[in-house]
């Protein structure tokens, strides 16, 4: 039996990583600044960038995907390219069409709704903005577990119909809106357990509302990643490479939920992002083996939640290294500058308390 490569030990991991504060174009889940440590390994790069409020048991998951990549590389791919979504923040519908700009070709997009302070008319406009900008767009919404089950019926009823009734070529006041158009996509963890939003798939389909359910928190921060779409709560799943322990845990579990996976992210650098990327491209995607699409087509897998590298101020690879094409990601090995690491580096207090994590993180693997 052949062991998995890896550090040698502590020392041999810890002289490898560097920590970086990257700044943020806007605020996301209510931060400006994002930290993570980069790991230089025998191979290629890997990042450990695990929340600050997560658990060590947790973040012990997110520095072995780290060293998966750094020590092993990415898993065999079968597509050269992912196709990606936009990804809207909370932000006011005046500022959506901006956040759009940085998304060339992009036509999925998903939306930040269910924000504290906020309602669900600011949800509505938010939507009703991102498609006067990108008309025709595929529309999926996250609601980061913020919902009952009553406010989530009501709200992807409100969010479907308001997708439905969106024609940009119709002059306001000049005839009946038609609700035959697609509506959402899905609606990400509308509600934070399984049993509820078991309830609330049952809730829609009684109330004739057709949109899937996905789960996210209740698959990558569960003991059990199985249990919601085994218990009849999700439609699909919404999975991320580092929560659960690396791209070929990421790719094993997608086999095993039996349902369609979205990739995404977590407010990676472009070092995280080319681990999501390597998932995805590991995705034997619903034409492979079937005779129909080639092992290349991108448009087998769903549009992966990895286009996050625009909500960064300065990343630590040069512009262009993950470059937007026609709403596609490249596949391919990441290799930060160093020049950019250098001045993004985070020294004293903040690579003391990343340093002692990666130690207690270690010691769990």
């Amino acid at each position: 039996m052949t062991s998995v490569p890896g550090p040698e030990s502590i020392d041999d991991l810890l002289d490898r990583v560097h920590v970086v504060t990257l700044p943020m174009r806007v605020r996301f889940r209510g931060i400006t600044e994002r930290e993570v440590v980069l790991v230089d390994g025998p191979v290629g790069w890997g990042e450990f960038g695990a929340f600050p409020e997560y658990p060590d048991a947790e973040a012990a998951a997110w520095l072995a995907s780290a060293i998966e990549m750094a020590w092993q590389g990415p898993p065999p791919a079968v597509r050269t390219r992912v196709p990606v979504n936009a990804t809207v923040p909370a932000v006011s519908s005046g500022e959506v069409e901006g956040i759009l700009e940085r998304f060339p070709g992009c036509t999925t997009v998903k939306v930040k709704v269910a924000e504290a302070g906020e309602d669900l008319a600011d949800d509505v406009a938010r939507v009703a903005a991102v498609l006067q900008s990108r008309p025709g767009a595929r529309v999926r919404v996250d609601a980061n577990g913020a919902w009952s089950v009553d406010e989530a019926a009501h709200a992807v009823r409100v969010l479907d119909q308001a997708v439905r009734a969106a024609d940009c070529s119709r002059t306001p006041g000049t005839g009946p809106v038609s609700l035959d158009g697609p509506g959402l996509e899905y609606v990400e963890q509308p509600c934070a357990t399984v049993d509820e939003l078991v309830e609330l798939r049952a809730r829609l389909a009684s109330d004739g509302v057709r949109v899937d359910v996905a789960a996210d928190e209740s698959i990558r921060r569960a003991d059990d990643p199985f249990r919601v779409v085994r218990a009849g709560g999700a439609d699909r799943a919404v999975v991320k490479a580092a929560p659960l322990g690396g791209p070929r845990r990421l790719v094993s579990v997608a086999a095993r939920l039996g349902v369609p996976v979205t990739v995404s992210s977590a407010l990676d650098s472009a070092v995280g992002v080319a681990a999501g990327i390597a998932a995805a491209a590991a995705l034997p995607g619903r034409g492979a083996g079937h005779g129909g699409a080639s092992p290349d087509d991108d448009d087998t897998i769903p549009a992966a939640g990895l286009g996050t590298g625009g909500f960064f101020v300065e990343d630590v690879v040069n512009p262009g290294t993950l470059a937007l094409v026609d709403g596609h990601l490249p596949v391919g090995p990441v290799c930060p500058d160093p020049a950019r690491v250098g001045s993004l580096r985070a020294d004293g207090d903040r690579r003391d308390w990343w340093t002692e994590r990666i130690r207690r993180c270690f010691a769990l693997l």
